[in-house]
């Protein structure tokens, strides 16, 4: 017996490859740090760990399967988020390297880089988790990194600020969560979503209590995707963080809140033996699909109307941030094949918009000592390069075209559209409207104003410069040719949704 249990434990290591390798490099550097505390080795080491956990996830390619009991299921849903999770890890490192908010701070850089392969860990595990436990450890995981990290620059006094509130309304929404955890463990006997599953829509358990506890799982979540009333954190942790952690957060971190947010949803909460029109019905007399798109519309109007009134411009991408996730969330509310493609497809462009935008604020705080959307006046003809990659990035995130943002968001008003949710679609169009406002000041400011008397020019590294142009290509190569994206998104999606 123990020889059958040891082929089978041996056999299930064999298909988890690439969290092996994360785990392998995470102890690498931990090595590496004690013995040579040298940055740029560490550096070195995460940049090529990163591209080798990348091009190993070709081996869980197709693989659809349950590990480990079943808690953990390898499948092209899965696999797409760590796609979007390696790429966002190795595009920080790259980011690192040219930031001297970190490397003028005068602090010791080895535990950084362990800390965000620690977040990655995190993220990988939650993006297959389909056990409540180990998606309670795979969001602690990554949430223990990210505290640190937030504050990594902790003689700055916003850092330490930023990291102490992700502290508390981190530990404030997990103390919610497991509540609810136990809640739903105590009503159904299981920690297994599909157990729930079956168990919720054969017995017909309390509702009350399903309701409140689902409720309070999905605090959890809604604290990691940055939904209303979930957001508070996020525009103070995003201003005091490490630009290329506040990058992080945004991208990566959202990606793996969304994975799992939609795996829980749809695992948990749709009737498989009555499911219809993409409507929740596993809890009966509650519209969870209406639950989940009035979250939508508060998530994208707070975060775009707020957004108006911020002068700082890594604050105004925070507000910004909160109100892509109001839009992803209206195709959460459908749950079909096109809703859930459009969330993978709408993630992918993300991920170059939010990178390419906190990279360039990046290296623009860098030369003129500010992030004050006052302070680029001029900087369309100081530095024209950086300034029009920024143009392309923020009209791609208002979602215009030819830009991948346009892209995204076609697919998720079609998703809600072809449901017959007119009035989401409409309130997501006028939020549109709203963000193009506060997205424009930034290019106005660059382009239109005090134009005269700014002369002197701004010099960047090659380095840099083919880093944000490695970033905004593929927000005007996909608009062009985007059938590969869609066609990745679908069979994730497929696949998902057991089609």
């Amino acid at each position: 017996m123990e020889a059958i249990f040891g082929s089978i434990l041996l056999k299930e290591l064999g298909l988890i490859v690439p969290e092996l390798i994360l785990l392998a490099i995470f102890i690498l550097l931990i090595i590496i740090d004690l013995i040579f505390k040298n940055n740029k080795l560490n550096a070195t080491v995460s940049i090529i760990g990163s591209f080798i956990v990348l091009l190993s996830l070709l081996t869980q390619k197709d693989l659809n399967t349950a590990l480990f009991m079943g808690i953990y299921i390898i499948d092209p849903f899965g696999v797409f988020f760590k796609y979007l999770v390696i790429l966002s890890t190795l595009i920080v490192f790259l980011m690192s390297i040219i930031s001297e908010e970190l490397h003028n701070s005068k602090i010791w850089l080895g535990e950084y880089y362990i800390l965000i392969f620690g977040m990655a860990i995190g993220m990988f595990f939650i993006s297959g988790s389909v056990n409540l436990i180990l998606i309670y450890l795979s969001l602690e995981t990554m949430s223990m990194s990210s505290y640190v990290l937030a504050g990594y620059t902790k003689q700055i006094k916003r850092a330490s600020e930023a990291s102490l509130k992700y502290v508390i309304f981190g530990s404030l929404s997990s103390g919610i969560m497991i509540f609810g955890i136990s809640l739903l463990y105590g009503l159904t006997g299981s920690l297994d979503l599909n157990t729930i599953n079956l168990y919720i829509a054969t017995d017909g358990a309390n509702n009350l209590l399903l309701f409140v506890s689902f409720l309070f799982i999905l605090v959890g979540f809604g604290y990691k995707i940055s939904a209303v009333p979930f957001h508070f954190w996020t525009p103070d942790v995003y201003e005091g963080s490490p630009i290329t952690i506040t990058a992080y957060l945004s991208v990566a971190s959202k990606a793996a809140g969304f994975a799992v947010f939609v795996r829980f949803l749809y695992m948990a909460l749709v009737d498989n033996t009555a499911y219809f029109s993409g409507v929740y019905s596993i809890i009966k007399n509650v519209k969870w699909d209406y639950v989940i798109a009035v979250l939508s519309v508060l998530t994208m109007t707070l975060g775009n109307v707020v957004a108006l009134w911020q002068n700082n411009v890594k604050r105004m991408l925070a507000y910004s941030s909160i109100a892509h996730a109001g839009y992803i969330l209206m195709a959460v509310t459908v749950m079909s094949n096109l809703g859930i493609s459009s969330i993978l497809i709408y993630l992918f462009f993300y991920l170059f918009m939010n990178f390419g935008a906190f990279l360039i604020v990046m290296i623009f705080a860098h030369k003129i000592g500010s992030e004050d959307m006052d302070k680029y006046v001029g900087l369309g003809y100081r530095s024209p390069l950086m300034a029009t990659l920024l143009t392309i990035i923020l009209v791609s995130l208002i979602g215009l075209p030819p830009t991948g943002g346009f892209i995204g968001k076609l697919y998720i008003f079609w998703a809600v559209l072809d449901k017959g949710m007119i009035w989401l679609a409409v309130i997501g169009i006028l939020n549109s409207v709203i963000s193009l406002y506060y997205y424009a000041k930034v290019i106005r400011n660059m382009w239109l104003r005090d134009v005269d008397s700014q002369n002197e020019k701004l010099q960047y590294s090659i380095y840099t410069n083919i880093l944000a142009i490695a970033l905004t290509i593929p927000i005007l190569l996909f608009f062009v040719y985007f059938s590969p994206i869609l066609k990745w998104a679908e069979y994730s999606a497929n696949i998902f949704l057991g089609k």
